[in-house]
């Protein structure tokens, strides 16, 4: 089984109502969590007693680039950061769709690829590494209205699908995880657009809480139907 004691774990978007429980969580499990916010300013909503507060901006190659390069050792990374948008296809801006897909797809994308050859180097040591996306329902259902958001997120799945049987001979675990509609407040701060009326969603706590036994289970997939 495995164990976050003493892991190196990545959280990306750890500014964020995902990202900071998730950086909760991991550290009361014993994890050693390096956190990331977009900008300086998002940045003082990092927790103060993470082992690293880092700046990363997916919508910048040459942040990806920077902050994979200083990277040395990593046993998980987390992608919490997303963006979300509401709109027809005609009335969406191309500018929203580029956003979208640079933030919940592209950039993270590039992330994994970038961090391939640490999360390597930690299944050498044994150290079970692994790699968490979270894509969310929107993956399996694509709705009419959120057209850009659901290619977003499904390109990530896509991705993280092809990327957990890559990766799975080389001793690293890539899990997507597609809860449904949730209470992190994402869709109150849209970029474009405003949220139909989704009910009551998910608490935060309970499904960060279900991904990381998931994780620690060696679970392949967490599907909407997990949550």
């Amino acid at each position: 089984m495995v164990t976050f004691v003493g892991k190196k774990i990545l959280v990306v978007g750890a500014s964020g109502a995902f990202g900071a429980e998730f950086c909760s969580q991991l550290m009361a499990q014993g994890a050693l969590v390096a956190g990331t916010a977009r900008i300086a300013e998002s940045s003082v909503r990092l927790r103060a007693d993470l082992d690293q507060r880092l700046l990363l901006d997916l919508e910048k190659s040459e942040s990806i680039e920077q902050l994979a390069n200083y990277l040395t050792e990593l046993d998980g990374v987390i992608f919490a950061s997303g963006l979300v948008a509401f709109g027809s296809i005609e009335s969406t801006p191309p500018e929203v769709l580029e956003r979208l897909m640079k933030v919940n797809a592209l950039g993270q994308m590039q992330l994994l690829s970038r961090l391939t050859p640490r999360l390597k180097a930690s299944a050498v040591a044994g150290r079970e590494p692994f790699a968490v996306t979270i894509s969310g329902v929107i993956s399996e259902q694509p709705m009419a209205g959120l057209s850009a958001y659901s290619a977003s997120k499904t390109a990530l799945a896509g991705f993280a699908s092809a990327a957990a049987k890559e990766l799975r001979k080389d001793g690293i675990s890539v899990i997507d995880a597609r809860p449904g509609h949730t209470e992190s407040g994402l869709a109150a701060r849209a970029i474009y657009g405003t949220a139909p009326n989704f009910g009551v969603g998910k608490s935060v706590e309970a499904v960060v809480g279900r991904i990381l036994n998931g994780v620690l289970n060696g679970e392949k997939d967490l599907p909407s139907s997990a949550f």
